[in-house]
């Protein structure tokens, strides 16, 4: 079964076809499946966001498409970056300079005001016209420093205290099993099974 994931981020549809493994389930970001549509994330919220990406593919192809918004939720940040964490100054930022300001900006906080946590939206848009949403969360903290080479954006300052380390230094296996993004997929996999049975 071949699902159209309204993304053109390789390392999200990376991570999704880990979590996938073992399934029949088969996921094209837009440029695999030769969509160009263009999507404005205009949504005050990772729902709204998630569904704006979803049903603009399946408006374009008549097709089944699944779309997530996700995100690093900081509390001592007011909830900064939030839905704009891809955007967070400006998107030819590199993520090493965005995690090295964010840093910066919590270098006053005590542990206590360091909480954090990732955010996954999975929208999936039925052809039928109608959208189903899904969340996950991660609970963590942010570190003090930057570390692992693993994962892929926030994960090298994202600290999670029953682990001991960030989610950058787990294994791929071990973060998706955890995940904001994982726990959502999960929801949303289980959805399409009973939805083709």
């Amino acid at each position: 079964m071949k699902i159209i994931m309204a993304t053109s981020n390789m390392d999200k549809v990376r991570e999704i076809r880990q979590m996938l493994e073992g399934t029949d389930l088969e996921i094209l970001s837009l440029k695999e499946a030769g969509i160009r549509v263009g999507i404005e994330e205009t949504g005050t919220s990772f729902d709204e966001n998630a569904a704006i990406k979803a049903e603009a593919v399946r408006d374009a192809t008549g097709q089944l498409a699944i779309a997530d918004d996700s995100g690093l939720v900081i509390d001592y940040l007011d909830g900064a970056p939030g839905i704009y964490s891809s955007r967070y100054m400006g998107e030819d930022t590199s993520y090493t300079v965005k995690n090295q300001a964010i840093l910066d900006q919590l270098k006053e906080a005590a542990p206590e005001q360091r909480s954090a946590r990732f955010v996954c939206s999975m929208a999936i848009a039925w052809p039928d016209g109608h959208t189903d949403l899904y969340q996950g969360f991660m609970e963590g903290r942010i570190a003090y420093e930057i570390a692992g080479e693993g994962g892929f954006g926030y994960d090298p300052i994202f600290y999670l205290p029953e682990y001991g380390c960030t989610s950058a230094q787990l294994s791929p296996q071990e973060k998706n099993a955890i995940s904001h993004r994982g726990k959502a997929l999960r929801q949303v996999v289980e959805v399409l099974k009973q939805h083709r049975e």
